[in-house]
Order: structure tokens, then sequence, then C-alpha cells
């Protein structure tokens, strides 16, 4: 048994190293959205509405979004008809949660490490923020096809660029690129 221990040492270092770094990260956010139960939305999620809203209104396009009293939802209308809601869970923490969990699974040098955390994190955030506004313009225009815009083509994008900063963080940054 110690021999399999030996002989797959790394891969159990990164598989600890990457559900350890998960789960306390997940963690500290769940303990972080715990400090907004008083209130309807928390922060994150609040900055990200207001963001998308900003950027939509870069595209002259009459849109607002308006906070539900009831539920922790944010409503898009874009000209005037309700197009899209964000919740706590468009906000894009869990992809970011998910990108640093493997970039320090597969740390490299701790200047490295926190600069492509950090870069990459924004990254994300920004590519969210803007990949709400479009779907909210492309829900407008294409109402029958929220399941391919929603569930299918904007998925892809987001994980589709995490996929890319993590290949490009192992070939070019992580102690393994050598």
């Amino acid at each position: 048994m110690k021999k399999y221990f030996v002989q797959y040492k790394p891969f159990l270092f990164f598989l600890a190293s990457f559900f350890g770094t998960y789960v306390l990260l997940t963690l500290l956010y769940q303990f972080f959205l715990n400090g907004f139960e008083n209130e309807k939305v928390d922060e994150i999620t609040r900055m990200v509405a207001k963001n998308t809203e900003e950027v939509i209104s870069w595209m002259n396009q009459s849109s607002y979004i308006v906070e539900s009293d009831i539920t922790p939802v944010f409503t898009i209308f874009f000209q005037n008809r309700s197009v899209a809601k964000i919740v706590e869970g468009c906000n894009g923490i869990s992809v970011i949660i998910l990108f640093v969990s493997f970039i320090v699974a597969f740390s490299g040098s701790l200047k490295n490490t926190l600069l492509f955390i950090f870069g990459g994190s924004l990254i994300i955030y920004i590519l969210n923020v803007l990949r709400i506004a479009a779907l909210s313009v492309l829900l407008y225009y294409f109402p029958n096809q929220s399941h391919l815009l929603h569930g299918v083509l904007f998925p892809l994008m987001i994980y589709g660029l995490v996929f890319i900063l993590w290949v490009i963080w192992v070939n070019k940054f992580s102690k393994y690129a050598k």
C-alpha cells in the first residue's frame, strides 16, 4: 500500500490541495452569504447586477434593474420588458472558487500564483458581467432560445475561459511547467 502512496504522491497531493482549497473557499463563501440573511441580496450579487446594468447602458439601450422586495433576485428590464433575473448563483463566485482551487493545486511560485489568481478572477468576473449583459439583450430578441443561450452557450463561454486560463497556468507558470 505504501508503494502506491509513493507512486501516486503527486496525484494525491493535487487532489488534496484541490479539494481542500475548494471546501475551504466554499465554506468561507457560505459564511459570507450567511451574513446577508436579514438582507435580500448579498453585496457581490448586487455589484454584478449594477455592473450588468452599466454595461447594457453602454449600448445606448433602455435598460434597468429592479430588486425584488420578496425574494433575493434582481430583474433585468431591457426595452421595458423583463428579460432575465440575477440571483446569487449568477455572480460567478462558484466559478472563481473552482478556478482558484485548480491554480492552488498546481501552484507555482507564491508571487505568480497570487498574481494569476487575482488576474484570472478579475477576468472571470468581467466576462461574467459581459455574459449576463449579452444574455439579457439576446433574450430580448430571441426569447424562445433561452435554453440554448442560458443553458448551453453562455456556460460554455465562462467554463471555456476557465479552461483556457488553466491551460495557460499549467503550461507557463505552475511548477509542473518545467
